[in-house]
């Protein structure tokens, strides 16, 4: 009987070895993640992050040369290391950001401290089975079931952890996991252990207490968190598997953010939304009656263009049906879009408008564009000149598209990357901007597959807050400091666009 409970020994330690890589890789992710929504730059972030990651453990299997003793001890104490600091990482990270100037210093500290324990660790357990099995096949099974822990931390991570549990409930389960390898760990290595056995059980339950308290307290510290990082107080949010949606509430109104990022306020959204909606709605040869709307999602747009008369049918694509719930349930979004996602000649469709798009054979007397901002590469297929070009084949031949495109004040090379590219898929663009309290300058598109002037008029009999006449006109006219500038055409295989976006609204953060 104790031969083969030895020869049952490996097979467990591969199994900590399996949770070891898993939650490594899943508080490195929480740790991109984080990254990328607090200080956005998101590729940028997720690079440093896993680049650091990487490294740290090279020096972690490097210093582990350095422990010759005790090392089923070592091993154990070392997961208690990363059960206490990968599980405490994104709830002091969410601390930090609203309480450090040098957050990212922090972020990347934690980066670095459970790159290197986990790099420890993996050394450590080869060297308790060596002897047990002929170096070839300790070195393949330990390495096979560390990567199948990174695939199941790749997996688990978008698809359960952050849209189920949020950032803080997964980095504190995760901790609670390590903490529960190394508790079994002082069974499982028992004949390995000098001296006593009890203190390192104590220390492990502890840790597995602690953290399961905080588990109950992590919305209250979330909500908490986040509202030292708002200037106005909190009042509703979600994790979804695509955002994290957050709306504030002040005295000058409502705003919402999905990510950190500012979408609208609700004082002066409809600035952004007329300049958005009407010049396209009035720039197609015919009064529209179908008409498309793609992002969107809050209804804000939607409301604009169900002003219109004219209109028979709107189909709105938007990928998040978190976000399009939020509009009709939201009490006070619903009442500053007038229900619109109420309105019978609503169809609404979740999924990605890129293969939408492509699958859709309907014709479009107007097309609204309004996805967020080109910060990252799932953004930035959106605004490529595939998705145009497949965009301009949808629009029929009278039709016109009204697309946000960023600052060309603030971010003026990303913006004329949006133009160029647009022109780059055959339609003939006018650029034109507004200026919105809550965003500063903003620069949006106007776009047919025909030549055309320039709106002069705006809709008539609407009850609109902001645009008429001489409002329209103004918009087109460009002052210099937003001028054209030399730009590269977005690609599908390049993402120009995300860098230049990144690169120049850096400099704003």
């Amino acid at each position: 009987m104790a031969d083969e409970a030895r020869a049952l020994r490996p097979a467990a330690l591969y199994f900590n070895v399996f949770v070891v890589a898993t939650c490594g890789l899943i508080y490195e992710l929480l740790a991109g993640t984080l990254g990328s929504y607090l200080l956005g730059d998101s590729v940028t972030q997720f690079s440093l992050v896993i680049g650091l990651y990487l490294s740290a453990m090279g020096v972690g299997a490097w210093l582990s040369r350095r422990l010759d003793t005790q090392l089923a001890r070592r091993f154990l104490e070392i997961e208690l290391a990363v059960a206490v600091v990968g599980g405490l990482s994104a709830p002091i990270l969410f601390v930090a950001f609203g309480h450090t100037d040098h957050f990212q210093v922090v972020l990347l500290a934690f980066v670095f401290a459970i790159g290197v324990l986990v790099g420890l660790e993996l050394p450590l357990l080869m060297r308790l089975l060596e002897g047990q099995l002929a170096l070839k096949d300790l070195v393949s099974r330990v390495l096979t079931f560390d990567y199948i822990g990174a695939l199941a931390a790749a997996v688990l991570f978008p698809l359960l952890f952050v849209p189920h549990l949020g950032l803080v409930r997964s980095s504190l389960l995760m901790g609670t996991a390590n903490a529960g390898v190394a508790l079994w760990g002082t069974w499982l290595l028992a004949d390995r252990l000098e001296g006593r056995v009890l203190g390192v059980r104590i220390r492990a339950l502890v840790v597995i207490a602690g953290l399961f308290i905080a588990l109950g307290f992590a919305d209250k510290f979330t909500t908490w968190a986040e509202d030292s990082m708002y200037a106005d107080p909190v009042v509703f949010t979600e994790q979804t598997p695509y955002q994290r949606i957050v709306v504030t509430n002040g005295r000058a109104g409502f705003n919402l953010f999905l990510n950190g990022n500012l979408q609208f306020a609700s004082a002066d959204e409809y600035r952004y939304h007329e300049a958005l909606v009407h010049p396209a709605m009035v720039t197609a040869d015919a009064p529209p009656r179908h008409v498309l709307i793609l992002g969107g999602g809050d209804g804000l747009a939607l409301r604009e263009v169900l002003a219109h008369p004219s209109v028979e049918e709107v189909t709105l694509v938007d990928l998040d049906p978190a976000m399009t719930r939020l509009a009709s349930r939201f009490p006070p979004l619903a009442a500053l879009s007038k229900n619109s996602m109420q309105d019978k000649r609503l169809t609404l469709v979740n999924d990605d408008a890129m293969v939408w798009i492509a699958a859709n054979r309907q014709l479009w007397d107007a097309v609204i564009v309004d996805f967020p901002d080109p910060n990252n590469y799932a953004l930035g297929k959106l605004y490529t000149k595939l998705f145009y070009a497949r965009l301009a084949a949808r629009l029929s031949p009278g039709g016109a598209i009204g697309l946000q495109a960023t600052s060309p004040l603030f971010a003026r090379r990303a913006y004329w990357c949006v133009i160029e590219t647009m022109r780059a898929a055959g339609l003939v663009v006018r650029p034109y901007q507004v200026a919105v309290p809550s965003f500063g300058v903003w620069g949006f598109a106007l776009a047919r597959r025909v030549e055309f002037e320039r709106p002069t008029k705006a809709p008539a009999n609407l009850a609109l807050r902001y645009l008429n006449d001489d409002a329209l006109r103004g918009m087109f006219e460009m002052s210099a400091d937003m001028g054209p500038v030399p730009v590269e055409i977005n690609q599908l295989d390049n993402q120009v666009l995300v860098r230049y976006y990144e690169r120049e609204w850096r400099r704003w953060q």
